[in-house]
């Protein structure tokens, strides 16, 4: 069970740093902070509308947080003056509030050549809710590494060519999982972003897993997986 593996993972901690966990999310600011963090990473301005927070409170809220090591902050891949807060680990998610899971799901990305498209199809897998991808900058063709890698994980990715972002229906829960693309597009407040690191760039059959494990973890945080999904990073068939 997903949410049993990670808070053992919190229950393997020490007294003091159990301590100190629960000492920073015993603040209702630093609560509703951290509650947020589990659907989407955030910058600190966007946290500051979502909060009302001025930016010296909220950056103290921020250091209490990151002390505790329940969040992190780190450069954009895409503006690397643009700084965005993430929970540190997987097992912070397992003493947090879950979302309500969207019913519909755009993925969007800059290519829509590997990272939107795993998402998009491991979303399904793991929810059985419909989930689609685009890019603001197509390319040509899905990539073969994330192919491979959908292989790999026993998941269903057609090749499909990328399409371009078009309107936006209303009702879909829009989630960028790319830096670039999060800051190009004017992201409205009820959209989410994961911050993934693009596999393209390193090129590797490892680097397509790595993505994979992580938009993998982004999901079974909200809701882990039923019974019936079939798929699962984690258990790769090599090759």
């Amino acid at each position: 069970d997903i949410s049993r593996s990670t808070y053992r993972a919190f229950m393997d901690r020490t007294i003091e740093q159990r301590a100190s966990v629960h000492a920073a999310l015993g603040d209702p600011i630093r609560l509703t902070i951290a509650d947020d963090l589990v659907c989407s990473d955030r910058s600190p301005k966007e946290l500051a509308a979502r909060t009302g927070l001025g930016s010296n409170l909220l950056a103290h809220h921020l250091d209490v947080l990151e002390s505790a090591g329940v969040i992190e902050r780190f450069a954009s891949a895409g503006d690397g003056r643009r700084k965005y807060v993430r929970l540190a680990a997987p097992w912070v998610s397992a003493l947090l509030a879950p979302p309500v899971l969207p019913e519909r799901v755009l993925f969007l990305c800059t290519r829509n050549s590997a990272r939107s498209q795993l998402a998009a199809a491991l979303w399904t897998a793991r929810t059985g809710r419909p989930a689609s991808s685009a890019g603001t900058d197509p390319a040509p063709r899905i990539h073969r590494g994330a192919l491979a890698a959908a292989r790999r994980a026993r998941l269903e990715l057609p090749d499909s060519a990328p399409t371009a972002i078009g309107r936006i229906p209303t009702g879909v829960r829009v989630v960028t999982v790319c830096d670039l693309a999060h800051e190009d597009l004017d992201a409205t407040n009820d959209w989410w972003h994961w911050s993934v690191t693009d596999p393209v760039d390193d090129g590797s059959a490892a680097a397509f897993d790595r993505a994979l494990d992580e938009i993998d973890r982004r999901i079974t945080s909200l809701s882990p997986p039923s019974n019936d999904t079939g798929t699962s990073p984690s258990n790769r068939t090599r090759k």
